[in-house]
This record gives structure tokens, sequence and C-alpha cells, in this order.
């Protein structure tokens, strides 16, 4: 088959654990299919490293930005289905939420998550309209639907009912270089990793952490979000020992998992929850939100803590730090591969 991917929505360092997603499952991809061509669409930003090696692998750069969204979209609308025609596409995968509506080929698209449905105060208000038309009419467009996971196929379900029997679960994996990390360099301090947005809980952690003195720090890595200024704000104001790292390279976001005692993670709502996989996988005792994605993940290796109680937020970084890492056998079970599978399944017609 001539599969297209649909990479217009990537900006390298600029879409969080999407990227990560995209780029760990088309290298597995590339691993396990060398019968199919794969036709990688991507944006001025995003460059041929994205694109695995193999003979069957093709780069196909679109002139266009991904960073001015606008334009991406309409690019995405009006010029992929044309490219896609021009290439004899057969199924285009659309692994950002949005497909082309007008495209002929048959479409698969991924939904990490309905955040926008679930949690719409989260969002600006001149982009909400678009994410609940363009995911809405992406929906109802795909012949294929993949969540990553249980919690968002149940969201898919309740809010656009006309998916149901159309959605495949396929779990995130994880890098085995996560299960060979030399934990022996430990140093004191506690990593959350997320990107500064208000559904991530961030102020509400950092309150917890400074509601007295620890002999640890915290240390929060990720990409500046919306919240940014008011987490900022809230550290400044509670002399609390908290670092932000901003966007780091990958490498140096790993020796930050190496080199921490545990790992926290307050998020109030997740699709999936890749850093706590990795956190399992790398080795460190895990704290996190009693959300149901993030059950579903960690299973009974964490300690839980309700998101929007400071309380047991405060008792569980204590917890976490003095408690063992039980989730790497769990982490195990968490494969590129397997994800790779049930996504060519889904794109080939296959049964997964």
């Amino acid at each position: 088959m001539r599969i297209g991917v649909n990479a217009l929505y990537m900006l390298p360092g600029g879409v969080g654990g999407t990227e990560i997603y995209l780029r760990e499952l088309l290298a597995a991809l590339a691993r396990i299919d060398s019968v199919n061509e794969y036709f990688v669409f991507t944006n001025f930003e995003t460059g041929a490293d994205l694109v695995p090696k193999q003979t069957n692998f093709h780069w196909k750069p679109q002139a266009v930005h991904g960073r001015f969204r606008p334009g991406r979209i309409l690019w995405e609308q009006t010029v992929l289905p044309l490219e896609a025609a021009r290439y004899g596409i057969e199924v285009l995968f659309n692994p950002g939420f949005t497909s082309p509506l007008m495209a002929r080929c048959r479409c698969v698209t991924v939904f990490h998550d309905l955040q926008h449905k679930r949690h719409p105060e989260n969002f600006r208000r001149f982009d909400l309209p678009f994410w609940k038309l363009l995911l809405w009419a992406s929906a109802r467009r795909s012949a294929g639907i993949i969540a990553v996971s249980e919690a968002t196929r149940a969201d898919l379900e309740r809010f656009y009912p006309f998916t149901r029997g159309r959605v495949l679960v396929a779990h995130h994996g994880v890098n085995p270089s996560f299960f060979a990390m030399d934990r022996s360099l430990m140093e004191d301090f506690v990593l959350c990793v997320s990107t500064l947005h208000p559904h991530k809980n961030l102020d509400r952690l950092v309150r917890a952490f400074a509601r007295r003195d620890r002999e640890y720090r915290l240390v929060i890595a990720g990409m500046r979000g919306f919240y940014a200024a008011e987490i900022e704000k809230t550290i400044a104001e509670r002399g609390a020992r908290v670092e932000l790292t901003g966007w780091i390279p990958r490498e140096k976001l790993m020796g930050l998992y190496e080199r921490a005692r545990a790992f926290v993670y307050p998020s109030r709502f997740e699709g999936f929850g890749m850093p706590v996989l990795e956190a399992m996988a790398a080795g460190l005792a895990v704290a996190c939100s009693n959300i149901p994605a993030l059950k579903e993940v960690a299973g009974d290796t964490a300690i839980y803590f309700d998101p929007e109680s400071e309380e047991e937020m405060d008792r569980a970084l204590d917890r976490v730090v003095g408690g063992e890492a039980s989730g790497r056998e769990r982490a195990r079970g968490f494969t590129w591969e397997a994800c790779a599978e049930k996504t060519l399944a889904a794109l080939t017609g296959g049964s997964g």
C-alpha cells in the first residue's frame, strides 16, 4: 500500500508528547514494515530527520509553516488532498487530531485526548471553535480512529457516539533506553515532566511543595505553555525551591530521569500520560493524579492523590521520595512495536 503520513502539525520542540509519539512510531513502523510505501508530508519547520532512512519511507516537504496554524490548516484541507492524489496515496494517516476532509483516500486519525470537550476552559476563546469543528469533522470523516488509551476511547464514544465500532486503542510505547538507565547517580530532586499548561495543575504542585521545608528540590521540565507566567509568579510568591527548565533536548531530559530521586505528575486531565510511563521504565517511584488515563498506565505501581487536593499532594511528595520504585516491569508491557503493529493494522484494514 501507499500510505501517507500527515505530519503538517509537527513543530520540533513545540508540540510536546505528540512529537515523541510520531518520531517513535515512525521508527517502529520502519522496523516492522519493509513492504508498504510511506510518504511523510512535513512543513518548513520539520526536517528529514523525522523520516526513517529505510528505502520505503519518502520525505515530502510542503511549502507551509506549521507554526502559523491558520495557514497550516488551510494547506491541510486544500493542498494536502491534491498531494495525496498526486502520489497515489491509498490511506492517509493523521497522527495529530485533524484530517483533510476532502481527501479521496481513506483516512485514519489519531485522537490523543478530547480535552476540548472535557475542559474547554483550558482553550483560548478564538481557538476553541476551530478545535470543536475540525475534530468533530475528522472523527466523522475518518474510516478508522485510533485512541491512545481506553480513557480516550471512552471520551470519543461519549462525545462522538457515531465513532462506536471504529475506535482502536493503541497505547504509547516507551523507548528501551529508559530501562538501561544508571540510577547510581541519584540527586536530591523530584522530577515533573510537563508542558506549562493550566490542566497540568503545576501551580497546585508548587503550592503543595512549598507548604513546608523539604530536603529536596522540585524540577519541572517542559515547554513554556499558556500558564508559564502564573507558575513563575507562584514560585516567586512562595519562595519555593522549584526549577523550571523550559524546553530542553531529549538527551538532557533523559539525564534528569536518570538522576531524579522520584517522579510526580499532578495533571487534572490526560489522554495517556507518557511521562508517567517513562518514569516507571526509568525505575523511579511515581506519585500521580488518580485520573483514569494515569491509572490505566501505572496500575497498582504508583502512589495516587486527588489532583484537587493540595494536602494529598503534599503527603504524596514525601511518600514518593521515601518509596520504592515498582513500575518497571509493568512498563515493559508498553512497546512502540506493539503500537506500530496496531497502527499498521488500522491503516491496512487488518484486525489488529
